[in-house]
């Protein structure tokens, strides 16, 4: 694993000039309150140039997918707004980011840069290429405006990360007493006499030719308004949380995870929220975000798992190349109810519930026998909330190669899995509409239902609703015997 590689500098290159001029480097953290790389440049500078660089092929292979950019463009056009009404606005540029950083400094005199810290591996890279390469001209500084606790700094009595989630949270928890509360917004930007250029974000070009993202706006409201707003509705009843969680027909999920992904809020917001509530439900959320840290601790010390397995053994694995059942999984058409509600709910919406994301991924990996990555690349490109270091974790964990790992091989049963999370049917029902004329007993495994039932329910099996792309039981056993024959030891 080797040591961790040194951050960007928090301060570098310190200028005291007697009038100065700060750039505020956006990126995702697309929000004012809680943006600790903003409170730095309002007290250090007089004014303030807020810019945003579009540079996606700096992510290197993880370039942000088509849902990723629906959503930043919307979120854009709400942070630009909020600039005007404070007395700013946005410079828009596109990349390579240091070259347009250096035009920028060029053209506004400033003396400092700031910017919040990303944490997956392209952005650590780069972030500490560029940090260098200004200091000899500006102050550099960085801050933490994503996580609650700095990747890195939590290890085990053996100074090694953590890879399993229950010890690493027992000894975090208790350090998040100490959260200092949320910082609050400035109501007005000091601006600078004469403004950069700056591109339209039209050109950016970030929204789809064919407008297949039009359902998006009906269910997400991007920006910070729209996140604080989700916070609020979510946190004045989240002691419904705990019961309702794992139910994919009920709205008992906070919905925040594009919001935290683009910064348009932050966790110490939400704990700041979830405290307030006084709700003893409020702890079984605070482990969520409790896994979300674990999974960028994960990312900072282990950033081949994007790609590789933690557990090296699955690099033995044998995997499907069938081009037609991977298109059947991601068009919902499997035959299994449960998994194309999912798929069906992902595209139409650029959201999953998570029991179901873990379900659809167990079926994709274990069933129809697919790598892991086929699946997490589909989400990166249709999920709004895709984010490097929880698709990493989640696809890791489902396929057994990742941190935590169950000690068997958890293969997820999506009927069994209907009758304990979607007892009434109605999440099938909404998003496959085709069988929703089928008795309960039946919509979960329509292949069981007699001619005379189908044909009553308007299903007719092959046609307007596919057969089961494999047999459940068979694929289980398929699965069973590929995990035992990575499990022996390697030929010599």
């Amino acid at each position: 694993m080797g040591p961790p590689r040194r951050e960007a500098p928090a301060a570098v290159a310190m200028l005291t000039p007697s009038h100065r001029t700060a750039i505020l480097w956006l990126r995702r953290d697309l929000r004012f309150t809680d943006n600790l790389a903003l409170r730095y440049a309002l007290e250090h500078a007089d004014t303030i140039v807020p810019v945003y660089v579009h540079a996606p092929e700096e992510d290197e292979t993880w370039t942000p997918g088509a849902a990723s950019h629906w959503w930043l463009h919307h979120s854009l056009c709400a942070l630009c707004a909020q600039l005007v009404k404070r007395s700013s606005r946005l410079i828009v540029r596109r990349g390579p980011s240091l070259h347009a950083l250096e035009q920028l400094i060029e053209a506004t005199g400033a003396t400092l840069v700031a910017w919040n810290r990303i944490y997956d591996p392209a952005s650590r890279e780069r972030d500490l290429r560029i940090a260098n390469a200004l200091a000899e001209r500006v102050e550099v500084h960085t801050a933490n405006s994503s996580l609650l606790l700095e990747p890195g700094s939590v290890l085990n009595g053996e100074n090694k990360p953590y890879r399993v989630f229950t010890p690493f949270w027992r000894l975090v928890s208790p350090r998040l007493d100490h959260a200092g509360d949320p910082w609050r917004a400035p109501r007005v930007f000091p601006a600078p006499e004469q403004w950069p250029e700056s591109l339209a974000l039209s050109e950016l070009e970030l929204l789809p030719a064919i407008d297949w993202a039009a359902a998006f706006a009906k269910d997400w409201r991007p920006g910070e308004a729209g996140a604080l707003r989700r916070l609020k509705d979510f946190t004045g009843d989240v002691a419904r949380y705990e019961t309702s969680r794992d139910r994919p027909d009920h709205s008992g999920t906070s919905r925040l995870s594009p919001h935290l992904h683009f910064g348009e809020i932050g966790p110490r917001q939400i704990l700041a929220e979830l405290r307030a509530s006084g709700s003893k439900s409020a702890a079984a959320y605070l482990r969520q975000i409790g896994w979300r840290e674990f999974a960028h601790q994960l990312l900072f010390h282990f950033p081949a798992t994007t790609e590789q397995p933690m557990d090296a053994r699955f690099a033995r694995m044998h995997w499907s190349r069938s081009k037609a059942s991977l298109r059947a999984w991601q068009r919902g058409l499997t035959g299994y109810p449960l998994v194309d509600a999912g798929m069906r709910q992902l595209w139409q919406t650029g959201w999953m519930h998570n029991r179901v994301r873990m379900i659809v991924a167990s079926f994709l990996i274990k069933n129809l026998q697919h790598h892991w990555l086929e699946g997490a690349r589909w989400f990166w490109d249709t999920l709004v909330d895709a984010d490097l270091a929880n698709n990493t974790m989640g696809w890791q964990w489902t396929a057994g190669c990742g941190a935590d790992a169950a000690p068997y091989y958890r293969i997820f049963n999506p009927m069994l899995q209907t009758e304990r999370y979607d007892p009434q049917h109605r999440y099938i029902r909404q998003w496959v509409p085709e069988l929703a004329r089928l008795p309960d007993r039946w919509i979960h495994e329509p292949w069981t239902a007699t001619a005379e039932v189908l044909a009553a329910a308007g299903v007719a099996l092959g046609k307007n609703y596919p057969r089961p792309i494999v047999d459940f039981r068979e694929s289980r056993d398929a699965a069973l015997a590929g995990y035992q024959r990575i499990r022996e030891p390697a030929a010599p």
